[in-house]
């Protein structure tokens, strides 16, 4: 057990002090940090939204939209669909109530058709196992299509878990620093972003939905006020209105990129967007067979820009201009590359948090850190002499590897991470203080000093593990099912079990191993 070879005690010490050195970064400023070589490491811990100040947002989905696109996608599957075979003819495809139905005009083939619905709708079944649509057959040749709530349901959740992830991806395009988003209940987003304290820009953003289509626009439409069938009025961003075919040339789904550029001609800021393969070919299709039309750049139902084609556009690009400043050309190409939000969101609370606040906070933490620290070292040495030094060195690694461990993570460091740290620093000691007690106890039994510590740390190290097994159970649960400060708290402590247990046990053994092989004491006072 106290076997320790010259490798093994090389490996640990060079583990340890390539922590140490990267739990550095943490204690130096940001501003500092960026001034170093690009080729030395920084890994450092970010500060929560209760210690670096922030803002906070609390965001509602308007799930109501979710059934009505749902009958809409289903309509435009069952037109697709049934056209594919032209044995099957169907009458219009008309929606009323959250329900679409149509007409088979040949009754022999409803048997038929019933298949092919059955196709598109998965067999009637979805992912819970649920039947998410109900077909009936009304009048031997109409067919009925009505969403089950449990279809719904499952819309909703699939809709509100994309929306978290473009809401994700829209604040890290931001720059910020460990936005914290999660999702809470059925239709509700927190968003926690440290360092933001003007969430304007941020609310902006995440309000877009960013549905980006292009249509072409009706040029047959004379009369003010009124579209032609098969068309429909849209509000133009720069005053009035536009009548735009209903058929959706392209759509934000075929968007490879956007990005905030400069239009070569009048200097003003504009979004050029670049479609991926299949939208290149169907806007170059579409420019090459309307040329001298103009068409329809539309974002959320608002027609930005209306250009005329001029010629056909082969490289899948276009450019969007509109009157844009910088910052909302940039805002438009991020919530354009960052994906179309499928539910609406408003923000339904917001908070700011001062710095000031965070600083209180830290000053307090760091406070009782330090009085932690102080109290346990000074309980250790004056119980258990040099083991207890041992220990208070185990301790004080223990907390810098943390922070090592923490800063590679790019984890962020809350309220209930720093009680995290203050628990970790009593539990760091407690595997020390069992097998000090172990070793005392073989010594009263009246074995030599060797055999009374390599009993101790054997015996004492089986109960160690057993009992952090038990905290690292506690803790997985508090990081699965928790959320916010609860896993910043889980985090901590996860890390610190696995870090205590480290250096508590094979650092302190490492360093007994060495003294008791230099001085091959006859007795210890322990």
């Amino acid at each position: 057990m106290l076997d320790f070879p010259r490798w093994k005690i090389v490996s640990i010490s060079l583990f340890l002090a390539v922590m140490i050195a990267l739990s550095i970064p943490s204690f130096v400023p940001k501003s500092v940090r960026e001034t170093w070589p690009s080729w030395i490491p920084t890994p450092a811990i970010n500060l929560g939204l209760d210690l670096a100040g922030g803002s906070y947002l609390l965001l509602e989905g308007d799930t109501k939209d979710v059934a009505e696109s749902r009958v809409e996608q289903m309509r435009d599957q069952v037109r697709a669909e049934m056209r594919r075979d032209p044995k099957i003819e169907i009458g219009d495809i008309s929606v009323q109530g959250g329900r679409l139905s149509f007409m088979v005009r040949d009754p022999s083939k409803v048997d038929a058709a019933r298949e092919k619905l059955l196709t598109i709708t998965g067999s009637g079944v979805g992912t819970t196992g649920q039947r998410e649509w109900d077909i009936a057959v009304v009048d031997t040749s109409r067919f009925v299509l009505t969403p089950t709530q449990a279809g719904l349901n499952q819309a909703i959740d699939t809709a509100m878990s994309d929306a978290r992830e473009v809401v994700e991806r829209r604040i890290n395009a931001l720059g910020t620093v460990e936005p914290t988003v999660v999702r809470e209940g059925g239709n509700r987003i927190v968003v926690q972003v440290p360092g933001l304290n003007d969430p304007t820009a941020l609310k902006n953003l995440l309000g877009k939905t960013a549905k980006l289509e292009f249509r072409l626009v009706d040029t047959t439409a004379t009369q003010p006020g009124v579209a032609p069938p098969g068309s429909e009025l849209l509000p133009y961003a720069a005053g009035g209105q536009v009548a735009v075919h209903r058929e959706v040339m392209i759509t934000g789904d075929m968007l490879v990129n956007a990005s905030q550029t400069y239009d070569p001609q009048t200097g003003e800021p504009s979004v050029t967007l670049q479609l991926d393969g299949a939208g290149a070919r169907r806007f170059a299709k579409v420019t090459q067979e309307n040329s001298g039309k103009p068409f329809a750049i539309i974002v959320d139902n608002v027609v930005i820009s209306a250009p005329r084609i001029n010629e056909p556009i082969l490289g899948g690009s276009a450019v969007i201009n509109g009157g844009f400043t910088v910052q909302s050309a940039n805002e438009l190409a991020i919530a354009l590359r960052s994906g179309k939000l499928k539910v609406p969101l408003r923000v339904v609370q917001e908070s700011t948090v001062s710095p000031e606040l965070g600083a209180d906070s830290i000053k307090a933490g760091i406070t009782a850190s330090i009085i932690a620290v102080v109290a346990v070292i000074a309980f250790m040495i004056l119980t258990y002499g040099r083991f207890g030094i041992y220990a208070t060195m185990a301790v004080v690694i223990n907390v810098l590897v943390i922070l090592a461990v923490m800063g590679m993570l790019n984890a962020t460091l809350t309220l209930p991470g720093i009680a995290g740290f203050v628990l970790t620093i009593g539990t760091a000691v407690d595997a020390n203080v069992l097998i000090n007690e172990r070793i005392r106890e073989e010594r009263r039994r009246g074995r030599s000093v060797m055999q009374s510590v390599e009993l101790g740390y054997k015996e004492a190290s089986r109960t160690i593990f057993e009992a952090n097994v038990t905290h690292a159970i506690a803790g997985v649960i508090m990081l699965i099912l928790g959320s916010g400060p609860v896993r910043g708290f889980a985090v901590v402590l996860l890390i610190g079990i696995a870090t205590s247990v480290f250096t508590a046990v094979v650092f302190t053994r490492m360093l007994v191993t060495i003294w008791l092989r230099r001085n091959r004491p006859s007795e210890i006072h322990i």
